[in-house]
């Protein structure tokens, strides 16, 4: 028995209880979780049909924690090893995955049990529970795939790491394997929370020369100086593409949009210098439709590119930010705003409307 956050209604809430954990088979690492990080995303699944995560479920895919037990097949890891979690699921035998494209997986469906074959991971009473993402951590424990998990040195704080696995795969990935941003090029990130915090930090790693934040809310835009920004705009009270153009002679190399609606990628377009790409990084609700001029994207030889997970490898990737993190040259902790034990995820997710507030992490369990 382990104590979960289970959602058993679409908008009811998370709520604790015990509920029961198979045993490792296979290739599953049955981890102890030590941080767990509130995503927006979980609470989207949480409150609309959205992905194929019915209830009753246990959300939660940003989590770090030790490996407690590991299957007869499990190569990667052992025990007492500390490890961080992904939603990317790959299968590693696929041409995608092969070519190190593991988030363009063609068979992600081979990290998961067939339940009726294998029986659940995850039940209550005799029944099954959805497990979110492959990882269901909102728990104190979690039976996942080894794919899904990759190692980090033990000295690195668990709070941090967790948010390794998503929100900075996805931000920093966006700028540093999705754009490849070089030294010198100009970056504007619309959208400064936790994604965007990330890009902009990963900006100025890239040796950006200058990194213009966007963002409806002041605090947002406090935050994305301390993460590097060279310049912010506040695009509720400025024409925030009159003003990135301003700023930058003429717009900016990259432009990455971490909000993820029409009106958003089309200030990103516009806000682009001749040349230059756009990055749809982020999907708010539905997203919507975007209209483009066809002579205007041919005549200045514009790109957009829709970037998933930032187009991240997770075993390659998420050693790369726990160094340089390590190294004090990414900033983890600031994402950290505030830290809450499993039986306040509500009140977490209320607290993460504060412009203030970046990452809310579960640590007590």
């Amino acid at each position: 028995m382990v104590r979960a956050a289970v959602v058993d209604a679409l908008g009811g809430g998370f709520g604790v209880q015990d509920i029961d954990i198979a045993r490792p088979q296979g290739r599953e690492v049955l981890v102890e979780i030590r941080a767990s990080g509130l995503c927006h995303t979980d609470l989207t699944v949480a409150t609309h049909a959205f992905g194929d995560f019915p209830p009753p479920v246990v959300l939660g895919h940003e989590v770090a924690g030790v490996v407690a037990g590991i299957g007869p097949l499990v190569t990667e890891f052992t025990t007492g090893d500390h490890v961080v979690g992904c939603l990317v699921q790959w299968c590693g035998g696929c041409p995608a995955c092969l070519d190190g494209r593991v988030h363009q997986c063609a068979r992600p469906g081979a990290t998961l049990r067939d339940p009726e074959q294998e029986g659940p991971r995850l039940s209550r009473a005799g029944l099954p529970l959805t497990q979110g993402m492959g990882l269901g951590g909102f728990a104190a424990r979690a039976l996942v795939h080894e794919n899904q998990l990759t190692a980090v040195p033990r000295r690195m704080p668990f709070a941090p790491a967790a948010l390794l696995g998503c929100g900075v795969l996805t931000g920093a990935g966006s700028v540093l394997n999705g754009a490849r941003v070089r030294p010198g090029e100009s970056v504007a990130v619309i959208g400064a929370g936790g994604v965007g915090l990330n890009a902009v930090a990963a900006a100025r790693i890239a040796g950006a020369s200058r990194v213009v934040a966007v963002d409806v809310r002041d605090g947002k835009l406090r935050q994305a100086r301390a993460f590097g920004a060279t310049d912010v705009v506040n695009s509720a009270s400025a024409d925030a593409v009159a003003a990135v153009r301003e700023l930058t002679g003429g717009g900016v190399r990259h432009t990455f949009d971490v909000v993820g609606v029409a009106a958003t990628t089309e200030q990103a377009l516009h806000m682009t210098a001749l040349g230059g790409s756009v990055y749809v990084v982020g999907l708010a609700g539905s997203g919507g439709e975007l209209t483009l001029s066809l002579p205007r994207l041919l005549l200045q030889q514009k790109a957009i590119h829709g970037l998933v997970m930032g187009s991240g490898n997770p075993r390659r990737d998420i050693p790369r930010y726990a160094d340089l993190y390590l190294q004090g040259r990414m900033n983890l902790d600031g994402l950290v705003s505030r830290e809450i034990g499993l039986d306040e995820i509500d009140a977490g997710y209320t607290a993460a409307r504060d412009p203030d507030v970046a990452r809310v992490v579960i640590t007590s369990f």
